[in-house]
């Protein structure tokens, strides 16, 4: 079934055929005809298979169609998202959807100046897409009211949890009508999920996708074994081999973030980082490039593995292995998005092998392994531009240097 063929609205089809959607994923093919019928929906699916589309496509359909005018009558919807990264992507996502249609959204979320916030707030808007502490800040100033919201949905659930969010989210829930419909979504789900879903939901129509393999079928993942050392000369070679893709790289800490990109400098490669030592505006202008294609290099640590939500991204490589092996997952969900296909790389040092099989255990399946010879490893070194660092080649000059000293002697 294609998009055309469903009842929505014209200005949304408009906006769907611009954005190069034809036919729903699983996940939307499922969820989008229960909301639209207003039922409450449970869904447990992996990143990666639009997810976003499809809750954003029915509830824009919905108050589109019970506007009469632009003019907004107060917030309808609340789309509850862990991180501000996460929360503005999401409203782009709304906002391209709704570009011809009745329906106003806004971006809330801490970290930011709250007075162009709540600006946007009194000119009017029907759904806000928004971090869960800011919504309750601005909800107990009065700048926020909550009586006539008909939709809420919780994005992203077993992250938020652990982020810390249950408080802002059970005292927010408090203040929303008992009559409204609510949408939950979790990449995983454990008691504590379970829990939360349950206290508010009513008679969910529950959604689960391949809950035996957490892995997007869309994505090809290997590993190999490389030395930690000699990461960055494999990391050089895949870069250069695939120059016309957007590489997402993943390592363990903020340091080493920036000495991996250091190091892609030394051999002419422009990177840049996505980290916490670095302000909301450079991590926005960072994305903003690698979403546009002026950097197709972004390297990034775990705390931005949900945060990054950028379409075509043609390979992530975890430079590093993450400890937490559902990180992992969330982490090569970054490609194959919705219809796209696409390939991570795991860098595998020897006292890394444990977390591989800790990923293999948690995944259900083995990581495919590739294989590299010996005369095949020494050549992705010796071909590196980094002779900065080339230890082999400095030695060689240095030899060379010798010897001919000694012939002019004789």
């Amino acid at each position: 079934m294609k998009f055309s063929e469903y009842a929505l609205a014209p200005e949304i089809k408009k906006s769907l055929e611009t954005m190069g959607f034809r036919r729903p994923t699983d996940i939307q093919f499922k969820a989008i005809p229960p909301i639209l019928k207003g039922e409450d929906v449970l869904a447990i699916a992996q990143t990666g298979t639009g997810k976003t589309a499809a809750f954003a496509i029915p509830l824009i359909q919905l108050i589109h169609a019970s506007k009469p005018t632009k003019r907004s009558f107060g917030i309808q919807a609340i789309i509850m998202e862990p991180t501000r990264e996460l929360a503005m992507q999401i409203h782009e996502a709304f906002t391209q959807i709704g570009k011809h249609t009745k329906v106003k959204t806004a971006c809330i979320t801490g970290g930011l100046d709250q007075q162009p916030q709540i600006a946007r707030l009194l000119e009017g808007v029907d759904i806000i897409v928004a971090t869960p502490g800011r919504v309750f800040d601005l909800h107990h100033q009065g700048f926020i009211q909550l009586q006539q919201v008909k939709y809420l949905v919780l994005d992203e659930a077993d992250h938020m949890l652990r982020l810390g969010f249950y408080k802002d989210i059970s005292q927010l829930i408090r203040h929303l009508p008992r009559e409204r419909q609510t949408i939950f979504i979790s990449a995983t789900i454990d008691d504590e999920v379970k829990d939360l879903a349950y206290s508010l939901v009513r008679k969910p129509i529950r959604i689960q996708l391949s809950p035996k393999n957490p892995v997007s079928k869309n994505v090809s993942h290997f590993a190999t074994h490389i030395a930690m050392d000699d990461k960055r000369f494999f990391l050089e070679r895949l870069i250069n081999e695939n120059s016309e893709g957007k590489v997402l790289v993943f390592v363990r800490t903020k340091v080493r973030a920036e000495r991996v990109m250091k190091a892609l400098l030394r051999v002419g490669i422009a990177s840049e980082t996505w980290h916490g030592d670095r302000d909301q505006q450079e991590r926005m202008q960072a994305l903003d490039n690698f979403k546009q294609g002026s950097n197709k290099v972004l390297i990034a640590t775990d705390v931005s593995a949900r945060g990054i939500d950028v379409a075509g991204v043609d390979i992530v490589v975890n430079y590093d292995l993450p400890d937490n092996p559902e990180t992992y997952v969330h982490r090569i969900g970054r490609t194959g998005r919705g219809t796209a296909r696409g390939k991570a790389f795991s860098f595998c040092s020897p006292e890394e092998k444990p977390l591989l099989t800790a990923i293999e255990a948690f995944i259900g399946e083995p990581v495919q392994m590739i294989q590299i010879d010996t005369a095949a490893y020494q050549e992705t070194i010796d071909l590196t531009e980094d002779t900065k660092h080339d230890w082999r080649k400095l030695l060689a000059e240095a030899n060379a240097v010798t010897t001919k000293k000694k012939k002019k002697k004789k």
